[in-house]
């Protein structure tokens, strides 16, 4: 489990330093078209499409990395009632569902996505950049929230079984 804990302290660090610098590209981007507009009177043609896509993937990014440390909206009403393995099983389900749901949405619908906007060819209108790879974010995100699910059902087996042991 250490190791395990190790991958996922990188896997947290490295999510962190891209959506660092995915905001600061977002920040920059934002200055050059209030700039571009209001001082140059010049109107930036792809600022406001580049933001917006930017925040696409610091959103759902941001989300996977938010699923991971446990930091996303939740509510809590039964769990805070529950204790012990009533707690730990209800953790599990609930990890169960977080998965499957990344999987079928983010991942296995987020690859559909992809596939057919760059198979049709679409593209945005003002960088000319495909949709697919602006979407390829969903199934990116969906990978993360799968790994921070797994490890987390991972640990409550792991806590589950340290205590029957404790136990016995």
């Amino acid at each position: 489990m250490k190791k395990l804990r190790v991958f996922r302290e990188t896997i947290d660090k490295w999510l962190g330093y891209l959506l660092s610098i995915l905001m600061a590209l977002m920040v920059l981007d934002v200055v050059w078209g209030v700039v571009a507009r209001y001082l140059l009177n010049n109107p930036s043609s792809f600022t406001d499409e580049l933001a917006g896509y930017l925040l696409i993937w610091v959103g759902l990014l941001g989300a996977s990395l938010a699923s991971g440390k446990g930091m996303h909206l939740a509510i809590d009403l039964l769990p805070q009632k529950l204790e012990g393995k009533k707690k730990q099983r209800l953790e599990i389900v609930i990890e169960v569902l977080i998965f499957l749901f990344a999987l079928s949405i983010l991942v296995i619908g987020g690859i559909r996505l992809v596939y057919i906007t760059l198979k049709l060819g679409q593209t945005s209108p003002s960088l000319g950049l495909p949709l697919g790879y602006v979407y390829l974010v969903l199934p990116l995100s969906g990978i993360f929230i799968m790994f921070y699910s797994a490890i987390n059902i991972l640990e409550e087996l792991n806590d589950e079984l340290q205590e029957e042991l404790e136990i016995d």
